[in-house]
């Protein structure tokens, strides 16, 4: 058995309390590891992580205002970032590593497993859910053999994707204002521009644009306007 030698300082960032409470009650059992807070949402985990300085970040994806990847290209920069989520799409996973994550492991994991890949995080070695990895590794594989196009999504500012799923919920103008602490006009602004660099005409196509790109999820295509 592996000694334990240092204390891990875990941030958990996840929409529902009841998850954080279990996760919370879960790190409290193991003897290297202290939660130092929690986060609802994206733009708490940013502020958390500026207060407390936690080693790791327990980061849910889909999350009201702003989301996991989002803000896991901010907080990774103090933190090193575990994405714990219910989702397994292979584009989610693709999406959280180049945002800047080193662990990826689902919600349906056992307690023991998550233990193991906050562990493996706090060292700065990659984590990958075992139950997916095989077909990660094959869909690296197949990708490498074909044409490679760069993904519009990618040529997005940080501003941009914040502003793409701010609309994609379907947020009004004044409200994504209120979010970024701009002025309406240059929500609107903002919002035009990213469509015309997607090459996308109604709100319609944005949501499906965000579904595709994992930037959104449980709206299903009859509730798309």
């Amino acid at each position: 058995m592996t000694p334990i030698t240092a204390t891990i300082n875990v941030l958990i960032v996840d929409d529902h309390a009841i998850l954080r409470e279990g996760i919370r009650a879960l790190l409290a059992a193991a003897e290297d590891m202290v939660v130092v807070g929690e986060a609802a949402n994206g733009q708490e985990a940013i502020e958390r992580v500026e207060e407390r300085r936690p080693d790791v970040v327990l980061m849910d994806i889909a999350m009201p205002g702003l989301g996991g990847l989002e803000a896991t290209r901010q907080v990774c920069v103090r933190s090193k970032v575990l994405i714990l989520t219910q989702y397994d799409n292979p584009e989610y996973i693709y999406r959280a590593f180049k945002s800047g994550a080193l662990g990826y492991i689902l919600k349906r994991a056992l307690g023991s497993e998550l233990l193991t890949a906050i562990r493996a995080v706090h060292r700065g070695r990659t984590y990958l859910d075992p139950t997916i990895a095989s077909d990660v590794i094959a869909g690296y594989l197949r990708d490498r053999g074909e044409h490679v196009v760069t993904d519009p999504y990618e040529l997005l500012t940080d501003r941009e994707r914040q502003v793409l799923k701010l609309f994609a919920e379907g947020c009004t103008a004044k409200e994504v204002a209120t979010v970024l602490k701009v002025s309406v006009k240059t929500a609107g602004a903002h919002r035009d521009n990213l469509m015309r660099k997607l090459g996308l005409h109604n709100r319609a196509a944005l949501v499906r644009f965000a579904i595709e790109k994992g930037v959104l999820s449980g709206i299903k295509e009859g509730e798309i306007g």
